[in-house]
């Protein structure tokens, strides 16, 4: 019995999911000023002690319509950050040490990404271990800390390695905050959302 109502929760919450999904993505595409409210929400970023703190900070780089990081990335730099970006290895992300924009360039699903010829150096391949801050993307996120992503798994499996005292971060506009995202026993909730309105602080963390 205990199986089969985990297995019609799960049918229930894929399809809550999808639903959410769908209206969240089409909320941030009608957003307006993105750019605007992506500066917001990055100088929140920037005044949070857990950025001050951290050496390594992970940044996802923006695609469509989610709050532009890319604006951000010099600032990092100049904070002296070392920055790390993902890109896609098969159901992996790869890191890698990104020293300038031009070092970006189309790639897994449209997605940009450390060139190819890079990423084979040994001095810009980063390890899991190093990060101190991780910047999430999402579709959509509650006030909780509970994260939908594009549904492909890829930040999961790898913020589920991360060191404990990791901070993940998600950015999103108010427009994609929801009461609740159902949480699956794979999904990983982030420890803070911010929005151009407010830095929500997590209550579902797993840890």
């Amino acid at each position: 019995m205990t199986g089969e109502f985990s297995i019609q929760h799960s049918a229930f919450s894929i399809q809550v999911k999808r639903e959410i999904r769908a209206q969240a993505r089409d909320r941030r595409r009608r957003q307006a000023d993105k750019d605007g409210l992506s500066r917001q929400i990055c100088r929140t970023l920037a005044a949070l002690p857990e950025y001050a703190h951290a050496g390594t900070v992970m940044f996802y780089v923006d695609l469509g319509s989610e709050v532009r990081t890319r604006q951000f990335l010099p600032t990092a730099w100049n904070d002296g950050k070392r920055v790390v970006v993902p890109y896609c290895v098969g159901e992996q992300l790869g890191l890698f040490c990104l020293e300038g924009i031009d070092e970006l360039a189309p790639g897994t699903l449209g997605l940009l990404e450390p060139r190819a010829e890079l990423r084979g150096r040994a001095d810009r391949q980063a390890d899991v271990s190093w990060l101190d801050l991780i910047v999430v993307p999402g579709v959509a996120f509650d006030r909780r800390g509970g994260r939908l992503g594009q549904g492909k798994g890829y930040y999961d499996r790898l913020l589920r390695q991360v060191r404990p005292d990791a901070t993940l971060v998600g950015l999103a506009f108010e427009c994609q905050l929801f009461a609740e995202i159902p949480m699956l026993p794979h999904d990983v909730h982030v420890h803070k959302v911010i929005s151009e309105e407010a830095v929500y602080e997590a209550t579902g963390h797993d840890g």
